[in-house]
């Protein structure tokens, strides 16, 4: 599997991230979705990357620069017919070491409350993540979970 940069123009890239907003809008109230669109992901502030095997998408994960200490982990998503191959794994290892690389102090993320989330949730505790109060322009939400990792060692 490879992850690279992405910029966001491929169709495969454009049609995950739809399939993603169509979930969340299917789990969670309107006012409760902080999942971005494409053109709110192609900010200076975000770098977005996507996981392949060869020709075929496999998931995506970006970076939110909040300031030179802190990012935020957006758009984490493996598709579906990627599921438990260890994509989410792999992009979350890659997303942690780019993040300590760059110099963050702390990585934090949003995610939903929902038994749907909850394996993303499994897997964020897993590399460390714990839950905490909204960071950045984030309010307490019944339907939001918010958690945060300290960086500053290398992820395997």
């Amino acid at each position: 599997m490879d992850i690279k940069i992405d910029d966001l123009n491929g169709g495969e890239v454009v049609q995950l991230l739809k399939e993603h907003l169509e979930d969340m809008y299917a789990t969670s109230p309107p006012e409760s979705v902080h999942a971005l669109d494409v053109s709110a992901l192609k900010v200076p502030e975000i770098t977005f990357f996507s996981c392949w095997k060869g020709e075929q998408l496999l998931g995506c994960a970006a970076i939110k620069e909040l300031d030179s200490n802190h990012a935020e982990l957006k758009s984490m998503r493996t598709s579906n017919h990627a599921r438990n191959l260890g994509v989410g794994t792999l992009l979350l290892n890659h997303v942690l070491n780019v993040s300590s690389d760059r110099g963050y102090k702390k990585i934090s993320l949003e995610t939903g409350s929902q038994e749907f989330f909850k394996p993303a949730r499994n897997l964020y505790e897993k590399f460390g993540f714990q839950y905490c109060d909204p960071f950045a322009d984030y309010k307490p939400d019944p339907h939001s979970q918010f958690m945060s990792c300290t960086l500053g060692e290398t992820f395997s």
